[in-house]
């Protein structure tokens, strides 16, 4: 959360300053940027973790409102002036928190927007993990298919080995360009078998992993049950 931004929008300055205020007196603050409605743009919300809409000028608070709905991974927060407004606006727009303005409404806000902040940040960590877990699926995939077509690899080199040292075996019978490509065939197919054999290693080391991991698994649940057993 020490990195959470939040964007206010107000023509009230008075309520811009003493919400950046009160935040100076909490544990965590988080980044706060202050703008006006004829100035702020709706896609820059995209970029903040959350949104509070204060008192604006001209009847622009449902236009801006609405434009906000259209972020749904940005939470919003109206404060409102007239507490009669806060049933229909809600109704109207569902994805923003609607707050009267009454007595005590400062730590309400900062008690709400703390909420909303926690949120943020645990649903930018699943985030990640999904995106880490999804890039590990692939890596299993890519690795489990160089395992299977690892024999396939294997005997292709054995091949282009073998052949090729038939060939420089009869240097003689070659032109000198010739002996020279075979013998770079000949060199970089040993490389390539050096890669596969320590690809092969790393498998075993992975395969043997698995299996410690699995027998102390097995270990702690034995020795669960008999701690409960007993």
């Amino acid at each position: 959360m020490s990195h959470s931004s939040v964007l206010i929008v107000s023509d009230d300055t008075e309520f811009a300053r003493t919400v950046a205020a009160r935040w100076q007196a909490e544990r965590r603050v988080p980044e706060v940027t202050l703008t006006t409605s004829d100035v702020w743009q709706a896609s820059a919300a995209e970029g903040y973790n959350l949104v509070i809409v204060g008192p604006v000028r001209d009847g622009n608070i449902s236009a801006i409102l609405s434009a906000l709905n259209s972020f749904p991974a940005t939470a919003t927060v109206y404060v409102s002036s007239d507490s009669r407004d806060v049933p229909s606006l809600a109704a109207e727009h569902p994805h923003v928190l609607v707050l009267p303005r009454e007595d005590g409404w400062i730590g309400t806000l900062i008690l709400v927007a703390g909420e909303a902040l926690r949120r943020a940040a645990a649903t930018a960590r699943a985030q990640r993990a999904e995106r880490v877990a999804g890039e590990l699926q692939r890596n299993a995939a890519l690795g489990r298919y160089m395992l299977d077509v690892r024999p396939s690899v294997n005997n292709a080199l054995t091949s282009v080995l073998g052949n090729a040292d038939l060939l420089l075996l009869e240097p003689e019978a070659m032109h000198n360009d010739a002996r020279e490509q075979i013998r770079t065939i000949h060199t970089m197919a040993l490389r390539l078998n050096e890669i596969m054999q320590r690809f092969s290693s790393i498998a075993a080391e992975m395969r043997a992993g698995e299996k410690e991991s699995q027998a102390e698994t097995k270990h702690a649940s034995q020795s669960s049950v008999a701690g409960l057993a007993r």
